[in-house]
């Protein structure tokens, strides 16, 4: 588990869901970088992967997670839901880092490249979305999954439609 979130204290303080009220009042960048620094709860989805979003910039945002034996397949190897998952998190936060208050995204698309398989024994990987394009109604990113090394495992793009929340 990233470091970022060891520090935050308790699993039920931990994880969580923040009131769509004070969603609405903080841009973008500012809900996540509230994630990355513990003042906000980190979304449940994190504890099913093991890992935590911990960089977000305007445009790029990290999420690290470890893989373990719970994320296999019957094959034995890490199911690509894992990989699509790190990759569609990523992506999607990368265009919500470039949003202002009051406005939202979904995920209308994503495309996912497997390049490498993943086990139980990969040890922490990283997934870093970039922003290629914000319009007034959809956005565009590209990311990339990458292990401790910095081999490429998989890459992805996302398109995004924003609205109003």
């Amino acid at each position: 588990m990233p470091d970022s979130a060891a520090s935050r204290g308790t699993l039920e303080a931990r994880y969580g869901v923040v009131p769509l009220e004070q969603v609405r009042a903080m841009s973008g960048l500012e809900l996540l970088q509230a994630l990355c620094d513990g003042r906000l709860p980190t979304a449940p989805m994190c504890r099913v992967f093991n890992g935590d979003i911990v960089e977000a910039q305007f445009g790029r945002v990290v999420f690290e997670a470890t893989p373990t034996r719970e994320h296999l397949n019957v094959m034995g190897s890490v199911h690509g839901g894992y990989v699509a998952t790190l990759l569609d998190s990523c992506l999607g936060c990368s265009v919500h880092s470039a949003l202002a208050a009051g406005q939202g995204y979904t995920t209308v698309e994503v495309k996912v490249n497997f390049v490498r398989g993943l086990s139980e024994h990969t040890g922490p990987v990283r997934a870093e979305g970039k922003v290629i394009q914000v319009g007034g109604r959809i956005a565009t990113a590209e990311g990339r999954l990458t292990d401790a090394a910095g081999k490429l495992l998989a890459h992805g793009t996302t398109t995004c439609l924003i609205f109003a929340i």
